[in-house]
């Protein structure tokens, strides 16, 4: 009886090595194929209109990913809807891309802090636009790493809307009329702060996972109507909402400026579903995966305590 107990856990045991093994090696060709392909597949980069259709809309596309991913789907003959909150940013976004790109675009001013009705504004606004390629870029994060109890309710709310509400109606908006033409593309960005619960920016860490887990089930849903349903989930990108630390506010190796990541990101579109777009955030993700979660959750933890100081003294001087 010890003996069969002890074949059984030997064997139990290996089934769990030989999980965590191919885990590894699976998230390793990942990070290969998504270092590679853009090198490989010039032509892919060039067929985004045939492939998908001549507009594209973006949230949050007047900074940032936003709008360097707008910038990006313009060079390469795209039609832009540019959306966002504030209008002079928008109008200066819009003359921008139009004096660089032969393009045609539109501005459409909605916060999506109102839930809802920012929607609708959206739909009114965008008429019979065939939206070949939605990116659900919008997002906010906390002004600084923060207790719970620190963070004003107000903030929470909107931090809920615009990063979980948004993402859902625009997605429920555009994907029936991608499946009747059999072809679309929806982009979710979320953020490298979705591989673990994260302390300081809890509430916030929380609705990117949501991003996650509702792309990818979008995925099933949708890939077998001829849809390309894809999760981009950055790491630390040197754009203003980044501005608590220089640590992470700077551009370097593993923290690129948003033109830089949304050269890259744009090229792994219709090439890899899942991805963190930029090929420096693909190593960060694969090691911050190896640990289990528990150990992820303390470093980020650990780490946001150090942003948190670096801007409250900051903020002293």
């Amino acid at each position: 009886m010890i003996n069969i107990i002890s074949y059984l856990l030997i064997i139990l045991g290996l089934l769990v090595v030989l999980y965590y093994a191919l885990d590894i090696a699976w998230n390793l060709l990942k990070l290969v194929r998504a270092y590679l392909a853009p090198l490989f597949l010039p032509s892919e980069e060039k067929s985004l209109v045939h492939k998908y259709g001549s507009w594209a809309l973006i949230t949050g596309s007047t900074d940032g990913i936003g709008k360097a991913y707008a910038t990006e789907l313009a060079k390469r003959g795209i039609n832009i809807v540019l959306v966002s909150r504030n209008i002079d940013k928008l109008q200066k976004t819009q003359k921008e891309i139009e004096a660089n790109y032969s393009v045609k675009t539109k501005i459409i001013q909605a916060d999506f802090s109102l839930g809802k009705k920012a929607v609708d504004i959206v739909k009114e606004e965008i008429g019979e636009i065939p939206i070949g390629i939605l990116v659900n870029n919008v997002g906010k994060q906390y002004e600084y790493p923060m207790y719970l109890g620190e963070v004003p309710e107000e903030e929470l709310w909107d931090i809920i809307k615009i990063n979980v509400g948004a993402v859902t109606l625009l997605c429920k908006m555009f994907v029936e009329n991608m499946r009747i033409r059999g072809k679309g593309a929806i982009v979710n960005v979320s953020s490298g702060s979705e591989l673990q619960p994260l302390p300081l920016m809890t509430v916030y860490a929380a609705t990117k996972t949501y991003v996650k887990n509702f792309t990818q089930a979008l995925q099933y849903e949708y890939a077998s109507k001829g849809l390309t349903i894809q999760h981009l989930a950055p790491m630390f990108v040197a754009t203003k909402m980044n501005h608590f630390s220089d640590r992470i506010h700077k551009k370097s190796l593993f923290v690129p400026d948003a033109e830089s990541y949304a050269k890259y990101a744009v090229s792994t579109l219709g090439v890899l579903d899942d991805s963190s777009g930029y090929w420096t955030h693909g190593i960060q993700t694969f090691f911050t995966k190896l640990p289990p979660e528990w150990i992820r959750m303390y470093i980020g933890g650990y780490l946001n305590q150090l942003f948190r100081e670096d801007y409250l003294r900051n903020l002293k001087s």
